[in-house]
């Protein structure tokens, strides 16, 4: 039995045949298959195993990172400064007590 070449390749550099039998492998998508491939320099990406009679690729996947943290998402969907059950109590206990005008007796 001959030895397979290993390839590391974009998913996007593939023949389009190539990407089709791909999708056939992974019909409901990459993501249980994916793994984390760590680079020397510290950089990294995402791949899935993917085997041919001649090869056996490492396929490249574009992969969308959020690097926002929860506060800055929270300060974005807000778009000002949220407030803690503190401060909210605090709040309302500074509203004005109502008077009897107010009251309906």
């Amino acid at each position: 039995m001959a030895n397979k070449k290993h390839l590391v390749a974009s998913f996007h550099n593939l023949s389009p045949e190539l990407q089709e039998e791909i999708k056939q492998k992974y019909p409901s998508g990459f993501t249980d298959a994916m793994i984390r491939v760590d680079k020397p320099n510290g950089d990294f990406f995402y791949a899935v195993p993917f085997d041919t009679e001649e090869v056996s690729y490492l396929v490249k996947i574009d992969v969308k990172i959020d690097d926002l943290s929860e506060d800055e998402e929270d300060k974005e969907y807000y778009d000002e400064e949220i407030k803690g059950a503190d401060d909210i109590q605090d709040d309302s206990s500074q509203a004005e007590e109502p008077t009897d005008d107010d009251m309906d007796i």
